[in-house]
């Protein structure tokens, strides 16, 4: 358990920063006042200082400025006691890729030239990845941010948590996303090896996992009760196939929960 009070830093990309819900406390950084770092510092009485951005990398935590924010483990000191990840779906561009293939399928129907070039690109995107083994690099760099933070913060507590399900089993090609039964396989296998690249750099730091991708199977896009965003062309519908308040709340509940057993 975590004292009432402590100190708390929270970093990570989008998936944490939630952008599209309100209300919104930086809008560079698409940083909300009601993402899971701030449900979880409420909940237990912490002081947070949250600086996950929208569009970071695991770079961007570790030692490249974003914009003009400075890398993001300048926040760790050696008073922490708590720290959360979220990152490394950018290394990858996984809701990159999904967006594009989404948007230019809204353009043009699969069965087009353009649709099968839509297609061709993001199955080759996946092969790219597993040829160049890019998930496991993502492992590494989330085991190099575990290792700078004990550095800067030995007797703090990570946790890495992982991404929300996007597409679960249940997603359906065609009617939920605008992607065909060849592509939709591809991007949930990029969400799969994200998760395993969280799974493999908690086991070799020995840190904590929050497995929020393994608790929102149910709630995918296309569930009665979605985690998070559809895809959609119309303004004003908040950040494509980005976490819900819903899905914030949730993440955070599954922090709140292990924190306190």
């Amino acid at each position: 358990m975590i004292t009432p009070g402590s100190r708390y830093v929270s970093l990570g990309s989008s998936f944490a920063a939630g952008p599209g819900i309100k209300p919104i406390l930086d809008k560079a950084a698409g940083r909300s006042g009601r993402n899971y770092p701030h449900l979880v510092a409420e909940a237990l009485d912490l002081h947070l200082t949250d600086v996950t951005y929208s569009g970071a990398t695991t770079a961007n935590l570790l030692r490249e400025p974003q914009d003009q924010a400075p890398p993001q483990i300048d926040a760790v000191g050696p008073d922490t006691a708590l720290v959360t990840i979220t990152a490394g779906g950018n290394d990858l561009d996984y809701i990159g890729t999904f967006t594009r293939g989404s948007k230019l399928n809204t353009l043009a129907k699969p069965a087009t030239l353009l649709g099968k070039r839509v297609a061709n690109r993001i199955r080759a995107r996946v092969s790219y990845l597993k040829e160049q083994a890019e998930y496991d690099a993502v492992a590494d760099s989330l085991f190099d941010v575990v290792t700078a933070i004990q550095k800067r913060a030995p007797q703090s507590r990570i946790l890495l948590v992982d991404y929300l399900t996007v597409a679960g089993p249940a997603t359906r090609p065609r009617l939920d996303v605008p992607l065909n039964e060849e592509q939709l396989p591809s991007v949930v296998m990029m969400a799969d090896g994200l998760a395993k690249a969280f799974a493999t750099a908690a086991e070799r730091s020995g840190v904590e996992r929050i497995a929020a991708s393994t608790a929102s199977k149910d709630h995918a896009v296309g569930s009665a009760e979605p985690w998070t965003t559809g895809f959609s062309i119309l303004p004003g519908r908040g950040a494509i196939y980005h976490p819900t308040a819903a899905g914030m709340a949730a993440v955070a509940d599954l922090i709140v929960a292990k924190l306190r057993s």
